[in-house]
């Protein structure tokens, strides 16, 4: 009989949750392309469906994943980019990048289809437990690491952590903390509209962890309208409690961090921080010995100091215990380590990073106007330059304003990617590929930023952004199908949604950080969320195209 009930308990409980989408999201969001792409092919495997439904009235699903992947060859054809082998890997990659994002959001159209809406939240609670768990272990590894309960004023192996240790809490996507803090942001919203504070308060504290300055005031502008508009009592309590953490956290547990939020601030308001160049003069630890120059280096200062110390003692002896550090009582006791002191701190030395950047700057001198520069402002944002760099190229191009500069050719996480740098993801070195309104405008960018001192390596420095991505690269026609056809799809249902409304609003603050539709992440449980919100709070119809 006990047998019976265990069965049959587990079967209950396997019936709550839709394991298939459960599987997916764990899989999908995963950084790797490698996990990616496997996830698609099995829930495809699993739920055999390619019946999109798309239409220019009622579509199923936005119809601008369908308009984005038409404009490209409009523009291929007018600019004539089909004659280099090179561009057109990197085009095929791009309609790729879109394709994975069709397939993704048909998939999760389905699960909220094929299932009761309970279902697909215990499904998101699910998601939200185990992504907890994984950011939780982060912690709790940097904690082990560091001998250190609090890791953020933890200033010890160079300072690795200290600031920077929201960098490390990644959650169960291993990408970005910036993409751990925005599903979490998107948690909070999500939970605390349908009033579940326990697990809204532990996205809360997950958001937090990830250190994103942005996120967090983000999520207080949405805050401050849900408190005057769309909460009731309890719910305004519960955003206060919200309030006091994030006010906690900033003061007492990363104050660092409180600081350089300040001094971004101060700096772009003012505009006085200035930048200073590297030339490769400056450039540190460039001539690296090798190992067996490193040994015979070491065997001759231990030589020179047991000799000098030999000599030392010979002439001036000292008692034994000179300078050992003691009690009050004059016990001799081992001191531990001053982290705060110069070995303990930032490392100066220039990583191999930098190094890969700074080599590119010097071999094209005359391309890059930015980073070639003695000294930059760093009161003027690199976004803000980014986005001015948009204009002026469209301005001396008004042709291309049209159907944009094409995939991979100005602003996108691909034109990063075919750089072959390493640093936005892998691509063939031998199909390296730059094109020149890139290298000459948001590469400059990134140049002059990420290849000084770790300080100036934010957001608020990186060309990174959806708006950005689809005026330069689609021009005019890519940003109005992302207004009527993506935009349009969700917000002509704003005024009966719950959750869905504000998580709108933080989608359009948080698409002016990432290239976002490229990480293949955030999307796909943002469109979760809203497609989950639509159908709940809307009349059913009979559904043609669910399996």
């Amino acid at each position: 009989m006990s047998k019976g009930i265990a069965y049959f308990n587990w079967k209950k409980l396997a019936s709550q949750v839709d394991w298939k989408l459960l599987l997916f999201l764990l899989l999908f969001l995963d950084v790797k392309l490698a996990v990616k792409i496997p996830a698609i092919i099995l829930i495809y495997l699993l739920r055999f469906n390619f019946k999109f439904g798309f239409s220019f009235k009622n579509s199923r699903l936005p119809l601008f994943y369908l308009l984005i992947m038409v404009i490209p060859f409009i523009g291929l054809v007018i600019g004539g980019g089909y004659s280099n082998t090179n561009y057109l890997l990197v085009f095929a990659t791009g309609l790729a990048f879109w394709a994975l994002s069709l397939l993704a959001i048909h998939q999760v159209k389905l699960s909220v289809e094929n299932n009761d809406t309970e279902i697909i939240h215990n499904t998101i609670f699910a998601f939200f437990i185990i992504n907890a768990i994984f950011s939780f272990s982060n912690y709790a590894a940097i904690v082990w690491e560091t001998g250190a309960i609090n890791p953020y004023r933890y200033q010890g192996d160079s300072q690795k952590y200290f600031i920077a240790t929201g960098d490390y809490i990644r959650g169960l996507t291993f990408d970005t903390s910036t993409t751990n803090a925005a599903l979490n942001a998107f948690g909070v919203i999500y939970f605390l509209t349908r009033k579940k504070y326990a697990m809204m308060l532990v996205c809360m504290t997950v958001l937090l962890y990830a250190g994103s300055n942005f996120l967090n005031l983000a999520l207080l502008l949405i805050f401050a309208l849900l408190f005057i508009f769309r909460t009731d009592k309890v719910q305004k309590s519960v955003m206060v409690v919200c309030l006091m953490m994030l006010v906690v956290f900033m003061a007492k547990i990363s104050p660092q961090n409180d600081v350089y939020a300040q001094r971004t601030l101060e700096n772009f308001l003012y505009g006085k921080a200035v930048v200073p160049s590297r030339s490769s003069a400056q450039v540190k630890c460039t001539n690296i010995p090798s190992l067996e120059e490193k040994r015979r280096i070491i065997a001759n200062n231990y030589i020179d100091s047991v000799k000098k110390a030999n000599l030392k003692k010979l002439h001036n002896p000292k008692p034994l215990f000179t300078g050992l550090p003691q009690t009050g009582q004059g016990r001799i006791f081992i001191d531990t380590a001053d982290i705060n002191s110069l070995p303990y701190q930032k490392r100066t030395d220039t990583s191999e990073q930098q190094l890969v950047l700074l080599k590119f700057i010097g071999q094209h001198k005359n391309s890059l106007t930015l980073s070639n520069q003695k000294n930059i402002n760093a009161g003027i944002p690199g976004k803000l330059i980014s986005f001015v760099q948009t204009l002026t190229y469209f301005k001396q191009h008004p042709v291309k304003a049209i159907t944009g500069a094409g995939i991979g050719n100005f602003s996108s996480k691909l034109a990063f990617r075919a750089t072959s740098f390493g640093f936005a993801g892998g691509f063939p070195a031998k199909h390296t590929y730059i094109n020149s309104a890139f290298l000459t405008n948001h590469l400059d960018v990134y140049l002059t930023f990420f290849s000084k001192d770790m300080g100036y390596h934010s957001l608020a420095n990186s060309p990174f952004s959806v708006y950005d991505q689809l005026l330069a690269e689609y021009g005019l026609l890519g940003l109005l199908a992302f207004a009527i056809y993506y935009l349009g799809f969700f917000a002509k249902h704003a005024s009966a949604l719950t959750y869905g409304l504000p998580l709108l609003l933080l989608l359009l603050m948080i698409f002016l950080t990432d290239y976002w539709f490229e990480q293949l992440s955030v999307i796909v449980f943002f469109e979760l969320l809203m497609l989950l919100n639509i159908k709940e709070t809307t009349k059913p119809v009979p559904v043609p195209y669910a399996s």
